[in-house]
């Protein structure tokens, strides 16, 4: 039995070694990726997700202004209503002192009425 018979030669042994070596390598190199032509880009997502969240600012800055806006009107609101009130209580207040105005002047009246009755 020879070593050329076989095919068990040096140069064959470091041949087959060298291929097995190259296909595992071949193995373990990344493969190329596949891009999906309907998956939408990166640069697409983080431009969406960009406008949600300027929308989400946008309305967030709404509804703070909004709040704002209706606490100066609740404010007002108050204000006015408590003018109201003081003024209500003044023109109360009025009519009360002109009513006991008017009650002491009859009583005025009824007194030199009375005293009239009283001389004849």
């Amino acid at each position: 039995m020879s070593n050329e018979l076989d095919g068990s030669s040096f140069s064959d042994r470091q041949k087959r070694a060298s291929d097995a070596k190259a296909a595992l390598l071949a193995k373990l190199r990344p493969k190329p990726t596949i891009n999906n032509p309907d998956a939408p880009s990166r640069q697409s997502l983080k431009a969406q997700e960009l406008v949600r969240v300027r929308e989400a600012r946008a309305e967030a800055k709404t509804a703070k202004t909004e709040a704002a806006a209706a606490a100066v009107e609740a404010a007002r609101l108050a204000d006015e209503a408590a003018s109201a009130a003081t003024l209500d209580a003044k023109r109360g207040e009025r009519k009360e002192r002109k009513a006991l105005t008017k009650a002491e002047a009859k009583a005025k009246r009824d007194a030199r009425y009375a005293a009239r009755q009283a001389r004849r």
